[in-house]
């Protein structure tokens, strides 16, 4: 694409898709595989309460877009049928989402022109309610693409999707992913997107591709370990996946989050800090776990937990669990319940504990 295209993270496409569907304005997004440009859209349908009607215009023929032809014998004269995935309730606020737009044949990109400019097409309205937005991958990126005509160009607000490693693993946290794949990105985050178009292999890492990686880590037991070696070598490469179980290794060693929590662990075996942010990803899910169970031992184990940390783990690393817990999983904590919140707020209340409280009170 042009440099001339904005370039943003996940964040603030998601604030400025809303801002174009509030202003009934059609966006097209582009990025390089891989990236979650699908997700995001659906994450924003949820979040809007509209529901996404996804449609991939790379399956499409021009027809399919603009309705079918037919004979009205009432009117003796042809008409269009208009397509049946488009809304038919006039009260409909569905985000009609037009994926791999640029991978459609220019004949079904040109079919789309009316409806992306005046939400209409041929003789059927859009409901005024909806909203369009597009995605597709950019020429570099070694797709299958056609060139977007100027005329449909020129209809879109145009944005370019980056990949974001602190907003991804914060997203990666909070879906749950395997706590070895946010621990190796925390360290490696240059790995995260290792997509290169003049490269010649098929498998890489991109944000899809870890998200896949972490799936085959959770059935590893059912699989087997050779098994789920090679499900990963085959979604993010041979040469990652052999550092990656090399890191992986490495984090076995760590104990296990009840045994601290439990008070059982006093030392660590290793100092290598991608082992020690799994350890922090598994303490957070495991405290998080507890919160939400409202376990009666909850704050005992919470009070550990900072013990803990304190005094074994460096200052980033503590800044990082209690920002997980507390704004990402969103653990109200309470400091008369903690015994050691004093000394807590006197090393890291410069980093998180001001703003967590004046957003927790207002």
């Amino acid at each position: 694409m042009s440099e001339s295209i904005r370039t943003v993270t996940p964040s603030r496409l998601i604030k400025a898709v809303k801002g174009a569907i509030n202003t009934r304005r059609a966006v097209m997004i582009w990025s390089a595989p891989g990236c979650g440009k699908s997700d995001i859209i659906h994450q924003i349908g949820v979040e809007l309460n509209r529901p996404v009607i996804d449609i991939r215009l790379a399956l499409y023929d021009p027809s399919d877009i603009k309705g079918f032809p037919y004979f009205d014998p009432v009117s003796k004269s042809m008409k269009w049928a208009p397509s049946s995935e488009l809304p038919k309730d006039e009260f409909s606020n569905a985000i009609i989402f037009l994926d791999e737009i640029v991978s459609a044949a220019p004949s079904t990109q040109a079919a789309a022109y009316q409806l992306v400019l005046n939400y209409k097409v041929g003789e059927y309205n859009l409901p005024k309610d909806c909203a369009i937005v597009a995605a597709g991958n950019r020429a570099s990126d070694r797709g299958v693409v056609y060139k977007m005509p100027s005329p449909l160009s020129n209809r879109f607000t145009h944005l370019e999707l980056k990949v974001d490693v602190d907003e991804w693993i914060e997203y990666a946290i909070s879906k749950s992913f395997h706590k070895d794949v946010v621990g190796y990105i925390s360290h490696m985050k240059q790995d995260l997107f290792t997509f290169d178009p003049k490269a010649s292999g098929h498998a890489f890492a991109t944000p899809r591709t870890w998200e896949f990686t972490s799936q085959f880590l959770k059935q590893e037991d059912e699989n087997g370990e050779e098994t789920t070696t090679d499900l990963i070598s085959g979604t993010i490469g041979d040469g990652l996946t052999i550092k990656f179980n090399s890191f992986r290794k490495t984090s076995a060693k760590l104990p296990k989050a009840m045994d601290v929590l439990n008070g059982k662990v006093n030392k660590l075996e290793t100092k290598e800090i991608g082992a020690l942010c799994a350890l922090v990803v598994s303490l957070a899910y495991e405290i998080n776990d507890l919160y939400l169970k409202k376990d009666k031992n909850f704050w005992k184990y919470l009070d550990v937990l900072f013990d803990f940390q304190m005094n074994h783990l460096p200052v980033e690393l503590n800044i990082m669990s209690l920002k997980t817990i507390m704004k990402t999983f969103n653990v109200k904590i309470d400091p008369l319940k903690l015994t050691n919140f004093d000394k807590l707020y006197t090393k890291y209340g410069k980093y998180i504990f001001s703003s967590y409280f004046n957003e927790t009170t207002a």
